[in-house]
């Protein structure tokens, strides 16, 4: 005998989680190839330039490929959960963080501390742009993407004037330790940078009252602000963070090239993480979120990625058959296909399945 309870309790469980969609359009990705090509999935040690064994194979590709993004998909999730929009300048805003970042180390003789000490004034230069966005937003009640529309214009040419219109490299082992590995690792460093931020951010989540405050005035916040929640400040919060993640990405990526290019640095990363945000589960519309939704949809939007790579398919054609495979996995967590799913759910499960004894 199969417990209808327990099939039905199982089944509403899973169709009502917010990670559904993502996790299984993870699924369908490696199950598509499993059956093209099995070696897709084969991992390798081998020796890098510097001697040191380091771990290859499409997997590393994908995790260590998608930290950026990874990263950025967080700090737009608090956004868009708090000001139900979206910011559209985070690539240029990463242009501006790696441009102050490589003109703080090309100024000085490359040391751990200066390298600590270029992020931070590229960190508070990024957050100085993600203020400027936050009031446009949170005092001046202009929509988020419209706000940051002003810097997505203007952040790649500011990008520019700082280095003086040159695109000057930066060349020092210890900047592996951001860009690609830290000697005797065999992990890349970007896959371990961005285990260490989603932990921090866990834990910052867990253990404060961020989470539901941010939530609480994407929902309503004119509730919010009745129960004591300062939304202009919530708002000038998330921006903030972003900015800290603008740093964190814009910095790993000058590490991983060893210069910095204002017109090329994350181009068009900035729908990427929109796109992760939706394909995560998490509503554009604002309220509600879950940061690992969104980091499955960086992996996700990588792994289609590599995988059109590891099919010859061309660098033109990759973004047209990754917008017809992202556009159905959005369509399938759209409101309207999951309310026809719940539908769906509620008559298979409505009727107790059970199996006919014999004798």
């Amino acid at each position: 005998m199969i417990d209808t309870n327990v099939m039905r309790t199982w089944v509403k469980k899973l169709t009502q989680s917010q990670l559904a969609i993502p996790l299984f359009a993870l699924f369908l990705i490696v199950i598509f190839n499993v059956f093209r090509d099995l070696s897709f999935f084969e991992v390798s040690i081998r020796t890098n330039n510097f001697g040191n064994a380091v771990l290859s194979g499409n997997l590393i590709s994908i995790l260590s490929g998608a930290s950026e993004l990874a990263i950025l998909a967080i700090g737009m999730t608090l956004v868009t959960s708090a000001t139900k929009g979206q910011d559209i300048s985070v690539g240029a805003a990463a242009a501006i963080a790696g441009s102050v970042f490589v003109k703080v180390l090309r100024a000085n003789e490359i040391t751990l501390p200066i390298i600590l000490v270029a992020l931070l004034t590229a960190c508070v230069i990024a957050i100085f742009f993600g203020l400027f966005n936050g009031m446009l937003v949170a005092k001046f009640n202009i929509q988020p993407m419209i706000a940051s529309l002003i810097l997505f214009t203007a952040g790649r040419p500011i990008a520019y004037w700082i280095n003086g219109g040159a695109t000057p490299n930066v060349d020092s082992p210890l900047l592996s330790y951001l860009g690609s590995f830290i000697p005797g690792i065999a992990i890349p460093s970007p896959i371990l940078i961005v285990i260490g931020f989603v932990i921090l951010m866990v834990l910052v989540l867990k253990f404060t009252n961020l989470g539901l405050y941010i939530q609480s005035v994407g929902i309503n916040e004119r509730a919010a602000r009745l129960n004591g929640i300062n939304p202009v400040f919530m708002k000038l919060l998330v921006f903030m963070i972003l900015g800290v993640c603008v740093t964190i990405a814009g910095s790993m990526n000058v590490c991983r090239i060893g210069l910095i290019n204002h017109e090329t640095i994350l181009i068009d990363i900035e729908m990427d993480a929109i796109l992760a945000v939706a394909i995560g589960g998490n509503a554009l519309s604002g309220g509600k979120f879950r940061l690992a939704g969104s980091v499955i949809g960086a992996y996700i939007i990588q792994a289609l990625t590599i995988t059109l790579y590891s099919m010859k398919v061309s660098s033109t054609a990759v973004k047209a058959y990754k917008a017809i495979v992202i556009i159905t996995i959005v369509v399938l967590g759209s409101p309207v296909v999951k309310q026809w799913l719940f539908q769906l759910r509620d008559r298979l499960v409505k009727k107790p399945v059970t199996i006919a004894e014999s004798n």
